[in-house]
């Protein structure tokens, strides 16, 4: 069997920048819900041949960002607050498995790391700044993941929080979500006073409440 001339990780990484690009671009709102999808427009627009698009769109079909009908138009999946309600929940318990699963292997320079995310947050909240609020969150918790050592975990964590971030990005400002660096506080406290339980209680309500409309304000 002839050797292949070029290298089967360099296929791979293109294959996973497509992904990434294009799933990017659907998180931060610049391909809509509802808007159709063009594969060799997406194919020009990030240089690339119509195979890698496909692939990645059958991806993003499986991570529920798209819409993908074989001999029918492909959209950007809808927004559709049952399957948000739904990606919560799994996210909640998988990143309450990774806090217990990490919690002996979390060091003093991890928990400052998270810290410092923390800190991040409440800062970008204050301006706003929607990107580096939720690249902090995303740091916050990339930590018990990476500690937790499963990249099963970690991979199915990365497809369903896309969701998540989606609405947060389409609606930031009037969801839920201030309330976050204090229970980021009271995740690493739990951390720090060694009860495990109570920190991934605190997780799982953090992920819970995560992507929530606001609560109506009261009649004045």
């Amino acid at each position: 069997m002839p050797v292949p001339s070029t290298p089967a990780r360099s296929r791979s990484l293109l294959r996973d920048d497509v992904y990434g690009q294009i799933r990017d671009a659907i998180v931060r709102g610049r391909l809509a819900p509802g808007e159709k999808i063009n594969d060799a427009e997406l194919g020009a627009w990030l240089g690339v041949s119509r195979t890698p698009v496909r692939e990645a769109l059958l991806r993003l079909g499986r991570d529920g960002l798209v819409l993908a009908r074989p001999g029918r138009v492909t959209t950007v999946a809808p927004e559709d607050e049952a399957t948000l309600a739904h990606a919560r929940e799994v996210a909640a318990e998988l990143h309450g498995l990774a806090v217990r699963t990490a919690a002996s292997r979390l060091g003093a320079d991890d928990l400052a790391t998270m810290d410092e995310a923390t800190a991040r947050l409440r800062e970008a909240l204050s301006v706003p700044d929607p990107a580096a609020a939720l690249q902090a969150d995303d740091d916050f918790h990339a930590v018990a993941v990476q500690a937790a050592g499963n990249p099963i975990l970690a991979d199915q964590l990365d497809a369903v929080t896309a969701m998540l971030r989606r609405a947060e990005f389409l609606h930031f400002g009037s969801l839920t979500g201030s309330d976050s660096p204090a229970e980021h506080d009271l995740i690493v406290r739990r951390l720090r006073e060694g009860d495990v339980p109570g920190a991934v209680q605190a997780t799982r309500a953090n992920w819970l409440g995560l992507g929530r409309p606001r609560p109506a304000a009261p009649p004045p």
